[in-house]
């Protein structure tokens, strides 16, 4: 049976090294991206099982990769877990705005965790997603 597949998208390089050795030695497969624009061709490259994302980053950012993610089809079906320096509450109230201005199209993520993350606490989160998949399919 092949790895689940989690992609991590984070501009910073040891945020990206850290969560994919994470999930690497704990029997996944990461697949990482350093911003927004390369997280979502390789979501659609890769069909991830899982996305962790950051909310900061240039360019087209975490907050534009997520709402590319939940509007589309092919993609708006994979768990996201937030990963971000930024607290809940303003990521919260921005995700409102935003949803004001777009009539409700965007639904939370599953599950949002401030940085830095205890390593036990996302893969625990994480685990939550992905095997919950595999109940499902069992």
């Amino acid at each position: 049976m092949e790895p689940k597949k989690v992609l991590i998208v984070d501009d910073e390089l040891d945020m990206r090294i850290f969560v994919s050795t994470l999930f690497k030695t704990s029997g996944y497969a990461p697949v990482a991206a350093k911003n927004g624009t390369e997280g979502i061709e390789k979501a659609r490259e890769n069909a991830p099982d899982l996305i962790i994302l950051d909310v900061m980053m240039p360019g087209e950012g975490g907050v534009y990769m997520y709402k590319e993610l939940r509007t589309d089809e092919a993609l708006r079906g994979i768990p996201v877990i937030m990963l971000s320096a930024i607290a809940k509450k303003t990521f919260t109230h921005y995700l409102k705005m935003l949803n004001a201005r777009l009539n409700g199209a965007i639904p939370y993520p599953e599950a949002y965790m401030e940085k830095p993350p205890e390593a036990e606490e996302l893969l625990k989160l994480a685990e939550r997603f992905l095997l919950k998949e595999k109940e499902e399919t069992t």
